[in-house]
């Protein structure tokens, strides 16, 4: 049955994204396809889904608070010439800001890594992280592949 429901979901999905919508109805419908990707991956029992879940959840809330906060805060590295126009103080200031991101990002994911261990065992957080990168690769494989819906 989840694997049915999986195929359903993955021969559907071309028809909830579309180039039109905005960043935030994509980052929507990507996280909707990653929690069925990862219930697929983790086969958690109902035990384990009923712990896992609400963790999960809190991780991704406070890991999208923080991005959100990169977002307002950041000027971006792509845009070479804002750069030239700084002084290296200000660009030295962006380099630390995004390195203090990334501790705090760190720090999150430490968190709930230390929440999830004394949770559940080793082996299924084994397979959320391993499905992770897993999810990470097949969606960049098709954004590059330009299969984006």
């Amino acid at each position: 049955m989840k694997h049915i429901l999986f195929a359903a979901f993955l021969l559907s999905l071309p028809f909830f994204v579309s180039a039109q919508r905005s960043n935030s109805g994509r980052s929507a419908e990507i996280e909707a396809y990653k929690v069925t990707y990862l219930k697929e991956k983790l086969e958690l029992t109902p035990e384990e889904a009923r712990i896992f879940w609400p963790i999960y959840n809190a991780w991704q809330s406070e890991q999208s608070a923080l991005r959100a906060e990169r977002r307002e805060k950041m000027i971006s590295f792509r845009k070479l010439d804002e750069i030239e126009n700084l002084s290296d103080t200000e660009v030295q200031a962006l380099i630390t800001n995004e390195l203090n991101f990334k501790q705090r990002d760190l720090n999150i994911e430490k968190k709930y890594f230390a929440r999830l261990k004394s949770s559940l065992p080793i082996k299924t957080i084994g397979k959320y992280y391993r499905a992770q990168e897993t999810f990470k690769r097949e969606l960049l494989s098709r954004y590059r592949s330009g299969n984006r819906n």
